[in-house]
């Protein structure tokens, strides 16, 4: 006989069961018989041994009903997997298959661990969880035993510090993290070195050090500081495939002593080949036509790729949407590397999604006089395709010159708190205004 239940993360419901295991009068609901074998389908990542494992199924022992659907919240449990179902047989015992899909999984991240190497930590949670490769589900069992394996790794050097873990943005990427962080102890980046001596005379570079030397030691910092103050100054230069860090704790003297307070900060850097501009390609595209978007980045065939002006370009196209009333448009740019004559040309996917019409401005914190003068003012009449780069002109006039829009009217306010209000099925926006 065949019977299937079905886990899920967001709720655990097992469709009704009838049971008719050989064994004696027992009811539907507690009868049992001997476990022959578990098995699993569906994963990518993880082993059959290991999923059977999860379930605490073991063979040769009674099971029933009640411990399938057990073995399934244990799975569910894991954070492994995002859904769970299964089917037995009954012949000569049960036979149980799993059919999992794995969860998505993002990057171990270790922020302020700096008695470890990366290897050492990464070790000590294979460890406990053999099939670690250095990514974790965003939540579950599997985390806890991961912040676990750091913690014991921890307490073995005498170290007096509480470890924490929590899911968040990826700072040298897109995507999300689960970060590992340590509280209770008072460490501070002593210096920042490169491997690169040409950063020693960047004014830039030195005059950005400031907000990172002296602070408390993370590697969250570091990295964001590599990739915001760092980053630019290579890719402007066509270096597109700049390598930064990861940065790396550099100590001299006993290893057995207590680690300094002062945490002196290594980034290796390879800044890899100058690439120059060859050509763009745009698709999805109806409204602007691929002559105005590819004129929106400022080079020609042969100069050096100019990384921030090339990501400026992609900018300038939203914004281009964005004056057509395609607010919610995405720029999805791909580039293809010519390696052998050191040129990149890029793809440029366009979703231009909804057009949005201007529907109605709600206006608080300023007098009905001055309401009616920023109406007067407003440039977007009702029902016509908003266009996003008046509104931010209109912004731009209130915070920098109000008077402008409202003349020698006496206004006192600091802030204009400013929203858009979109309705993707109506294709209508609504503009909010709040004087403070």
């Amino acid at each position: 006989m065949l019977h299937e239940f079905r886990a899920r993360v967001s709720f655990l419901f097992l469709l009704p069961l009838f049971l008719s295991l050989s064994a004696s009068a027992q009811t539907p609901d507690n009868a049992t018989a001997s476990l022959r074998e578990v098995h699993a389908d569906g994963q990518k990542l993880i082993s059959e041994a290991q999923i059977a494992a999860y379930t605490g199924l073991v063979v040769g022992s009674q099971v029933g009903r009640v411990d399938m659907q057990a073995a399934a919240d244990k799975l569910i449990a894991t954070g492994l997997f995002a859904k769970v179902s299964y089917n037995f047989q009954t012949h000569s015992g049960v036979s149980v298959t799993y059919h999992v899909e794995e969860s998505p999984r993002i990057p171990a991240y270790f922020d302020n661990i700096p008695w470890f190497a990366d290897s050492e930590l990464t070790d000590a949670i294979r460890k406990k969880l053999p099939f670690f490769d250095g990514t974790l589900p965003e939540a579950g069992g599997v985390v806890e035993q991961a912040a676990d394996a750091v913690k014991e790794l921890i307490a073995s050097h005498g170290l007096q510090v509480s470890l924490e873990h929590s899911v968040t943005d990826n700072p040298t990427g897109e995507g999300r993290v689960q970060q590992f962080t340590i509280e209770g102890a008072s460490l501070r980046i002593d210096k920042l070195e490169f491997s690169d001596p040409a950063l020693l005379n960047s004014k830039v570079v030195q005059q950005h050090l400031s907000e990172v030397v002296g602070k408390p030691y993370s590697r969250m910092i570091i990295d964001l500081f590599l990739t915001e103050a760092i980053r630019p100054v290579y890719i402007q230069k066509g270096l597109l495939h700049v390598k930064l860090g990861p940065p790396e704790v550099r100590l001299t003297g006993n290893p057995a002593q207590k680690l300094p307070e002062q945490i002196p900060v290594f980034v290796p850097i390879a800044p890899g080949d100058v690439y120059h501009w060859k050509e763009v390609h745009w698709s999805g595209n109806a409204t602007v036509s691929e002559f105005t978007l590819s004129g929106l980045v400022k080079l020609k065939p042969g100069d050096v790729a100019d990384g921030m002006e090339i990501e400026a370009g992609w900018d300038r196209a939203r914004e281009e949407f964005a004056r057509h009333g395609y607010l919610d448009a995405s720029v999805q740019p791909s580039p293809t590397f010519d390696e052998s004559a050191h040129t990149v040309s890029y793809s440029v996917r366009i979703h231009e999604g909804p057009q949005y019409h201007f529907e109605k401005m709600v206006v608080t914190g300023i007098s009905a006089t001055a309401e009616r003068k920023l109406r007067s003012v407003w440039p977007i009449p009702d029902g016509d395709v908003f266009d996003k780069i008046k509104y931010e002109e209109v912004l731009t006039k209130l915070q920098l010159h109000p008077a402008q829009v409202f003349g020698e009217l006496p206004l006192h306010y600091e802030t204009v708190g400013h929203w858009l209000e979109t309705n993707a099925k109506t294709g209508k926006v609504d503009v909010l205004l709040d004087f403070k």
